[in-house]
């Protein structure tokens, strides 16, 4: 075998070939290590640049250079806690940890992460609030907490919990927003390694990030049934009256109401389409990240899918249908107006046979005038130059020459008729002819 193998040829790669490849590689699972603290945040619409270089200025605070340019993930030990930034499509996230439990076992979020952070950086934070949860994992906790520890923890009993990770971690949660702001998570570890710990951790915020996310569409959704229905009541009405008998009038005034109509009904689907979209995509992430926790049952405890598929599913439901309506609406409005100018166009077509009949008519009155208008020029023209004639045959008979005067008139009389009337036929077809070219 040879020791020294020729080296591959170099062969172009598409420009995209070095981000693609990147991509599965770009948002590496953090290893993690029980007992520890996290505090996450979901700020939405916030500038990519000026989250990047925020996020830059807390690194250098510790030394450390922090993200590169156009970069959109960053995973860094600043020493005192672990941040974690993540920019998305349309929000960013931070997560920071710090290792340890806190002081008092009985309150796992007693101390939490945040808590270590520069107050002024966190004001600076650029975008909006839509996702803060505080998450403990505790080491070597017992399998299945009861439910007055639970009840201690959460301050009530309407808590969703279940084993995941094929039984080696518990979850417990109650989706419900504390005086702080802040939602809690508390994981019980069972054995996890760091890789899967990691993982689990990553999966669980990302339930919370994405279900805030997603229902961000619903007061939309809300908003938009109403005016759904102001305008599925005009439709109503439009169509009702589209069935009456009327003019032509009044059918183009029903095609300028639903014109109206289709307008106004654009301008509420393209206030609400991308939301009602990205909270279907959302709840999708949503339902995967759920699916992979692979959770078994507590005793007395809803799990954590049964929990959101009380509330949270019909919430997506009511997007959903939102959506739907607003797609069928269209479609209605659209077959609507096509049907309303197809009568307008018909009620115009009868109208211009009509004012053609109409204007044939008018043709042929005026042609047969012109036919009566060509006899009568035929007789007067024949009656002048027949006076003329006579004035001739007149003067040549006073003259001396032997013209019988009578009976050269008898005889001119049809000559000049037919003269005259020749002569008018020729006019006509020239002018026919001019017009024709």
């Amino acid at each position: 075998m040879d020791e020294h193998p020729k080296p591959y040829p170099a062969l172009p790669n598409h420009p995209l070939r070095a981000q693609i490849v990147s991509e599965l590689h770009a948002r590496p699972f953090d290893s993690i290590e029980s007992p520890i603290r996290a505090t996450h945040l979901a700020m939405h619409g916030g500038d990519a640049n000026l989250e990047r270089a925020h996020v830059a200025a807390l690194c250098q605070r510790y030394g450390l250079p922090g993200p590169i340019s156009e970069a959109t993930y960053l995973s860094e030990d600043l020493g005192p806690y672990r941040v974690r930034w993540e920019r998305h499509t349309e929000f960013s996230t931070y997560t920071f940890f710090v290792p340890g439990a806190p002081a008092d076992q009985s309150r796992p979020f007693a101390d939490p992460a945040l808590q270590r952070l520069p107050a002024d950086w966190l004001e600076g934070l650029p975008g909006k609030l839509v996702a803060a949860t505080h998450l403990t994992l505790c080491a070597d906790a017992e399998r299945e907490r009861q439910i007055p520890t639970i009840t201690a923890v959460f301050g009530h009993d309407n808590v969703a919990g279940s084993l995941v990770a094929d039984g080696l971690a518990g979850v417990y949660t109650d989706f419900r927003q504390q005086p702080d702001g802040h939602t809690l998570l508390l994981i019980d570890d069972h054995g996890l390694a760091p890789r899967r710990a990691g993982r689990l951790v990553q999966r669980l915020l990302e339930i919370e990030t994405y279900r805030l996310m997603a229902l961000l569409a619903l007061p939309l959704a809300r908003a938009a049934t109403l005016r759904l229905t102001e305008l599925d009541t005009q439709l109503e009405s439009i169509t009702q009256e589209m069935t009456e008998r009327g003019g032509l009038e009044d059918e183009q005034r029903l095609l300028d109401q639903i014109s109206d109509l289709s307008a106004g009904l654009e301008r509420t689907v393209a206030a609400n389409s991308f939301r009602l979209s990205a909270a279907r995509a959302y709840h999708a992430l949503v339902n995967r990240r759920i699916d992979n926790l692979r959770e078994e049952r507590l005793p007395e405890l809803q799990t954590i899918g049964e929990f959101l598929e009380r509330r949270f599913s019909p919430a997506m439901r009511t997007c959903e249908s939102v959506n739907n309506r607003q797609e069928a609406l269209s479609r209605r409005v659209s077959r609507a107006a096509n049907l309303l100018r197809t009568r307008v166009d018909v009620a115009l077509e009868a109208q211009n046979r009509d004012l053609l009949a109409s204007m044939n008519r008018r043709t042929d009155l005026q042609l047969r005038l012109q036919q009566t208008v060509e006899g009568l020029s035929v007789v007067v023209l024949s009656y002048y130059g027949s006076g003329l004639l006579a004035y001739l045959y007149k003067g040549a008979h006073a003259a001396g020459a032997p013209i019988n005067v009578d009976l050269a008139m008898g005889l001119s009389i049809p000559v000049v008729v037919l003269s005259v009337w020749l002569g008018i036929r020729i006019m006509r077809r020239r002018l026919l002819r001019r017009d024709s070219h």
